[in-house]
C-alpha cells in the first residue's frame, strides 16, 4: 500500500482536475473574430486615406471574405453554448463592464455592416450584377455615397473587436495566464497580421503587396514584443504567474508555441517578408499561410493552456 500526505486541499492530481469547459469552438471563433477585424481595418483605413485605385483586393476582394468568417465564427460560438435557444437573450440588456456583452453587440453591429460594404462594391466588382428590388438599388447608392462615413465606423468598431478576442480572456481573474492587461493589444495586432496575410493572398497589385507587406512586418515585430513583454511580466510576478509563464518555458506548452507560433508563425515569415522587400523572390502564399497558422496555433494554445493555469489556495 502506497501513502500518500496531502498538505493542501486543493491542486491534488487526479482528486481536484483543472477545469475544462473552452473546447475547440472558441478558439476558432477568436481567430476568425480577429481576422475579420484585421480585413475590415484595413478596408476602412485606406478608404480614409483615399487609397481606393492603388488597394483594390484590399478594399474591394478581402471584405468578401469577412461577413463569411464572422457568420463561421458565431456559428461556432453558437455550437458551444450550453443553452442554445436563449443566446438571443444577451441582446435583451448591454451590460458595460462585461466584455462578452460588448462582443456581442459589436458582433452584432459589425457583421450586417460588413456586408453593407461588400454590397457597396458588388457593380464595380462584378459589372453583370443587378439587384433586382429598387429598395436594394436605393441603399447601394446610399452606400457608395456614404462609403466615407461607413469607413470610421467599421475601423472603430474593428479595433473594439480585435481587442474584445484577448479581453475576454483577460477578465478572467482566476486564471493567471489570461488576467493580464496586454492580451487585449495582442490579440489585436495578432488580427491584424493575419488580417493582412489574407489580403496578401488576395492581391494581385506589386504596390498593394510591398505595401502591405511591411505593415505586416511591422506588426510582426510589434506581436514579438507583446508576447516577450507579456513572458516577462510573468517571470517577474507572483509563484502563480511564474507558474503560467513555465507553461511556455520549459513546460508541456513549449515546443508547441515557440515552434509553430513564434517560429513558424512569425519569425520565419518575417525573414520571407524582409527577402521579399530586398527584391528575392518569394511566392507571397509561403508567409501569409505561415501567419495564418500561426494566429490561429496561439490561439488555441493559450485558450488551452489558460485553463491548466489557475491560484493555489
Amino acid at each position: 500500500m502506497k501513502e500518500e500526505i496531502f498538505v493542501s486541499g486543493r491542486n491534488i492530481p487526479d482528486i481536484d482536475p483543472f477545469l475544462n469547459i473552452w473546447h475547440w469552438q472558441i478558439p476558432i471563433y477568436l481567430y476568425l473574430g480577429g481576422v475579420a477585424a484585421g480585413i475590415l481595418f484595413f478596408a476602412g483605413l485606406f478608404t480614409l486615406l483615399g487609397k481606393e485605385k492603388e488597394m483594390p483586393a484590399t478594399m474591394k476582394w478581402a471584405p468578401i471574405i469577412a461577413p463569411i468568417i464572422l457568420v463561421l465564427g458565431l456559428f461556432f460560438l453558437f455550437l458551444d453554448l450550453k443553452h442554445k435557444l436563449y443566446f438571443w437573450q444577451l441582446y435583451t440588456t448591454m451590460r458595460f463592464e462585461s466584455p462578452m456583452s460588448w462582443g456581442a453587440w459589436v458582433l452584432m453591429a459589425i457583421t450586417p455592416l460588413s456586408m453593407v460594404w461588400v454590397g457597396s462594391y458588388m457593380k464595380e466588382m462584378f459589372p453583370w450584377w443587378d439587384w433586382k428590388f429598387k429598395v436594394l438599388n436605393l441603399f447601394e447608392s446610399w452606400a457608395i455615397k456614404n462609403r466615407s462615413n461607413i469607413a470610421w465606423v467599421m475601423v472603430v468598431l474593428a479595433v473594439i473587436l480585435g481587442i474584445y478576442t484577448g479581453i475576454l480572456l483577460s477578465a478572467f481573474n482566476a486564471r493567471p495566464l489570461w488576467n493580464n492587461s496586454i492580451l487585449g493589444p495582442l490579440f489585436l495586432v495578432s488580427g491584424m497580421s493575419t488580417g493582412a496575410a489574407v489580403i496578401l493572398l488576395v492581391s494581385k497589385s506589386h504596390y498593394e503587396r510591398t505595401l502591405m507587406s511591411r505593415i505586416d512586418l511591422l506588426l510582426i515585430v510589434i506581436e514579438l514584443f507583446f508576447i516577450f513583454h507579456m513572458i516577462m511580466g510573468f517571470r517577474a510576478g507572483s509563484a502563480v504567474q511564474i507558474a503560467a509563464a513555465s507553461l511556455f518555458v520549459g513546460g508541456p506548452f513549449t515546443i508547441t508555441f515557440w515552434v509553430f507560433v513564434v517560429l513558424l508563425g512569425l519569425l520565419f515569415p518575417a525573414l520571407l517578408e524582409t527577402l521579399e522587400l530586398r527584391g528575392f523572390k518569394v511566392p507571397v502564399i509561403i508567409p501569409a499561410i505561415l501567419i495564418l497558422f500561426g494566429g490561429l496555433m496561439f490561439r488555441f494554445i493559450m485558450v488551452e493552456a489558460g485553463q491548466i493555469t489557475r491560484y493555489l489556495y
